[in-house]
């Protein structure tokens, strides 16, 4: 079984690769910046429809506040990409804002942060793989059946991807990217060609009119405007995760890391308002499809970015196919953001002790792929428990990413302000007053958006969030609190003595008189124990008084202990005749022999009770007694070969 297990390991995942290879697993700037940015920049397909969908409560009218809504959006997303530079030129180690408000905020504030983040990430595999289903499944109306299987095996292909290392991963995640990024500028670029020759843009849904929902007036406008920019915002999330990936970049990291993270500001924000830009030039009508007016019936309306591309394009061009093809390839691949965050934050967080020690440990890929299994789980129970629906999704979305941006910010200005004092350099102290008016303008921007995210969202499903976090913020506490109990109590005394039992009072356990119990016994003697017996359960007497015959008859030279068992039970009689020798002799060391043969098939194991493995672990929990394995390996396990028997027997002492 192991052999064809490791055979499907390694046709999986890949052959391993030596420590020596580390440096080599890094990324260069064209790689880096899909792995990590096909969150951000996939945001670019539903920012302006989330935009326009709030403001269609208003009716038509209220289409004209997209442009503000929008412009707001940008400033924020360049507000929080110059933010995040200086965070990765102060904390190139890769902690990002975990580090940063652990070190500037306390060790409760780091893991707010952590616990916001593990969820945004996991949110963002689960809405991205969930929204590129649904567009899929919006070009193929069959596959609406299927979207949650489809979703979970897309999420599976994901993780695989990244457990066969960061490299390989970027590789095949960069076309995808740049084809989308190619697909939107040309897009962008032909409408802007076409308005400026004199061609008028009219999509698909210009002649639907929208009914509104209410009458929005004063402090009802006020925040339905901040619904909408609340919305909106979802164009940010991803743009920390280069901040959490500096160790993945070639040297120099930081650099490369800062010139990335600048590179997909400038992209995100381009492409976000020219197809804000389009869609309202070619009058498009994003509303509820209940609230459509015109909408044919069961049909439902096309995303804001395909109904662009088709005024742009034409209907029946290839370009348009494309677009929508690289969109939904777009949407998906953006889960591998997450799978590049969260397992490197998991590994700190385990350095730290706040995590399993798991989650520490390089794969054979020199990925973290427990923290890769780890994610894609639970991505996978949101993705069924939410039924694969990105309208239900894109709810909890993003609450997380503004907690973390707000902490991270605020932990910035404390760092430059402990350090501006200690430095006498002219020009440092120029940076650094320069990056904490950065960070202080980032801060109180963030701040205000994560009131406006809270109220805005938390009666439509950010609640869920909200105790979400807390729940695993305790958890995590709970098992730093473990950690730290185990290392009190397995810390040497100051004075190292070693410091042997009384005596070490032997037991073999027998249930045949073969082979794997004469080696259990050679071996035993061989201890040189104080005391030695071999301890049989009597749970057939015709079969005992056999054993019984053969131990005389063979002259064994070791007492035979008959235990009986009135209820044909093994494991309790032998437990309690373990605790009757301890209780007898409290400073005595108790060691159990388990003869046991080893097979070499796994459907060998099914044809055989696992009575030795039920005994060693009721054993291991009883204080003083040392639980030995004497394993006798059998022909299939030895392939093809064969024991030696014992040479002669066994001789008295």
């Amino acid at each position: 079984m192991l052999s064809i297990v490791g055979l499907m390991k390694r046709l999986l995942v890949g052959v391993p690769v030596p420590n020596e290879k580390l440096g080599e697993a890094t990324l260069p700037k064209k790689i880096a910046l899909p792995v990590f940015a096909s969150d951000a920049l996939s945001s670019v397909a539903y920012a302006t429809e989330e935009i326009l969908l709030v403001l269609s409560a208003g009716g038509v009218a209220f289409f004209h506040f997209t442009w503000y809504v929008a412009a707001a959006v940008g400033l924020l997303m360049l507000v929080v990409v110059a933010s995040y530079r200086q965070n990765v030129h102060a904390y190139p180690s890769g902690g990002g804002d975990y580090e940063v408000a652990t070190e500037n905020l306390g060790p409760k504030v780091g893991l707010t942060v952590a616990s916001a983040l593990l969820v945004d990430y996991t949110l963002t595999v689960a809405v991205s793989v969930s929204s590129g289903v649904a567009n899929l499944a919006s070009a193929f109306p069959v596959l609406n059946h299927e979207a949650v299987l489809i979703a979970v095996l897309v999420i599976a292909t994901i993780m695989l991807l990244n457990l066969r290392g960061v490299r390989e991963s970027g590789v095949a995640f960069a076309i995808p990217t740049y084809c989308f990024v190619a697909a939107v500028g040309l897009m962008i670029l032909a409408g802007v060609l076409k308005i400026a020759t004199g061609h008028q843009l009219v999509a698909e849904s210009a002649g639907y009119q929208v009914r509104p929902t209410g009458t929005f007036t004063g402090l009802a406008l006020v925040f339905l405007l901040l619904r909408a920019f609340a919305s909106g915002c979802t164009a940010l999330t991803g743009v920390e995760a280069i901040s959490n990936g500096v160790p993945s970049f070639k040297p120099p990291k930081s650099k490369n890391a800062a010139t990335t993270l600048a590179l997909l500001g400038t992209i995100a924000v381009s492409m976000f308002a020219g197809v804000t830009a389009l869609a309202l030039a070619s009058h498009v009508h994003a509303a509820d499809p209940a609230n459509l007016v015109g909408l044919p019936p069961g049909q439902t309306p096309r995303t804001v970015i395909a109904q662009v591309g088709r005024s742009v394009f034409g209907a029946g061009s290839p370009l348009f196919f494309i677009l929508q093809l690289v969109t939904a390839l777009i949407l998906v691949l953006a889960a591998n953001t997450a799978f590049n965050g969260f397992p490197v934050l998991g590994s700190i967080l385990a350095r730290d002790g706040y995590m399993p020690r798991q989650l520490r440990t390089r794969g054979d890929r020199l990925a973290y792929s427990n923290g890769i299994v780890l994610l894609a789980g639970f991505a996978i129970l949101l993705v069924i428990a939410f039924d694969a629906s990105p309208t239900r999704l894109i709810q909890l979305y993003i609450v997380g990413v503004f907690v973390s941006f707000v902490c991270s910010q605020t932990g910035m200005i404390r760092h430059w302000n402990r350090l501006l004092p200690v430095t006498t350099d002219p020009a440092a102290r120029r940076h650094m007053l320069r990056s904490r008016v950065i960070n202080a303008i980032g801060a109180a921007f963030t701040g205000v958006v994560l009131v406006i995210v809270l109220a805005t969202k938390f009666a439509k499903g950010a609640w869920i969030v909200v105790l979400a976090m807390p729940a695993i913020w305790l958890l995590m506490r709970a098992i730093q609190r473990h950690y730290a109990a185990v290392a009190t109590e397995l810390a040497p005394p100051p004075v190292l003595r070693v410091t042997p039992p009384s005596r070490n009072y032997a037991v073999v356990l027998v249930s045949k008189l073969h082979l794997p119990t004469l080696r259990a016994l050679g071996y035993a003697m061989a201890t040189r124990p104080n005391r030695l017996e071999a301890v049989t359960v009597d749970l057939d007497p015709a079969e005992t008084q056999a054993l019984m015959a053969q131990w005389e008859e063979r002259d064994i030279p070791v007492p035979l202990t008959v235990i009986d068992s009135p209820y044909r039970e093994v494991t309790q009689p032998i437990v309690e005749h373990v605790k009757r020798l301890r209780s007898e002799n409290p400073n005595d060391i108790v060691t159990v022999y388990i003869p046991e043969y080893v097979l070499g098939h796994w459907w060998e194991q099914l044809l055989h009770n696992q009575s030795a493995l039920r005994l060693k672990g009721r054993l291991l929990f009883e204080r003083r007694v040392v639980v030995a394995s004497v394993p006798y390996q059998l022909r299939s396990a030895t392939h093809g070969g064969t024991e030696p028997p014992p040479p002669g027997g066994l001789k008295r002492r």
